[in-house]
């Protein structure tokens, strides 16, 4: 559900991390806790590696030290800001075969690009990447869902332009849940790219109030730990 879905999107060139979306049910995480002792996979930081804190939309932190995957950070949620539950992202995964024909369940692009929208700089233009790789990818030989995605999520100006011009009905369609197409279809490249900015900065604020009360959480589970520290 991170840089290396977007790797495999064709969004990214590399990534240090491997993030994962998990069901945070009992038999699910038992599994995924086995995996991880196989990986030799340790906690770095709070918090610890209970349901319920994935359930609050925490995200839990590893650090790999076996042989074939020393280093490697491993970081897995449950939940995320403005994305579905798990089994609705389950029923819209992306299966890709790598070359060596090992099979990866990815976050739906959709999904990705919803996830992506956080306070973090770098994770915009990684949003862009994503949504014009996909429709440099099918704009030739385009579906209604495609379309749709690509008004919702499109953030280069001149692609949106040239999208609301390609598909003027969709674009109209679609105006009333994204008033900024009106716009991309007026071809107004100086306000749009204000409007893209406007929205951007909105979701960076939603997001921020998103996080608010779980970093909170977060630094009166590291006070604990250190008070705890203090009194061995």
């Amino acid at each position: 559900m991170g840089g290396q879905a977007c790797v495999f999107y064709g969004a990214a060139e590399f990534s240090r991390d491997t993030d994962l979306a998990v069901l945070a049910e009992a038999d699910n995480l038992d599994r995924l806790d086995a995996a991880l002792r196989e990986l030799e996979a340790e906690v770095i930081a709070v918090p610890s590696f209970h349901a319920d804190f994935l359930l609050r939309g925490h995200a839990v932190h590893f650090r790999c030290a076996h042989a074939e995957a020393r280093g490697m950070r491993v970081d897995v949620m449950s939940r995320m800001r403005g994305v579905d539950d798990f089994p609705m992202i389950w029923s819209r995964r992306t299966e890709i075969v790598a070359p060596d024909g090992f099979a990866v369940d990815l976050l739906g692009i959709e999904d990705l690009v919803r996830a992506k929208k956080t306070q973090r700089d770098k994770d915009w233009p990684m949003v862009r990447r994503l949504v014009e790789a996909h429709y440099f990818a099918g704009r030739t030989a385009p579906t209604q869902q495609s379309i749709g995605f690509w008004l919702r999520e499109l953030r280069t100006p001149e692609l949106l332009i040239e999208a609301a011009r390609l598909f003027p009905e969709p674009s109209r369609a679609a105006v009333a849940a994204r008033p900024l197409l009106e716009f991309a279809e007026s071809g107004e490249v100086d306000r749009l790219s204000g409007a893209l900015r406007a929205e951007e900065d909105a979701e960076r604020a939603a997001d921020r109030a998103y996080w608010a009360p779980l970093r909170a959480e977060l630094e009166r589970l590291r006070h604990g730990e250190a008070d705890e520290h203090r009194s061995r």
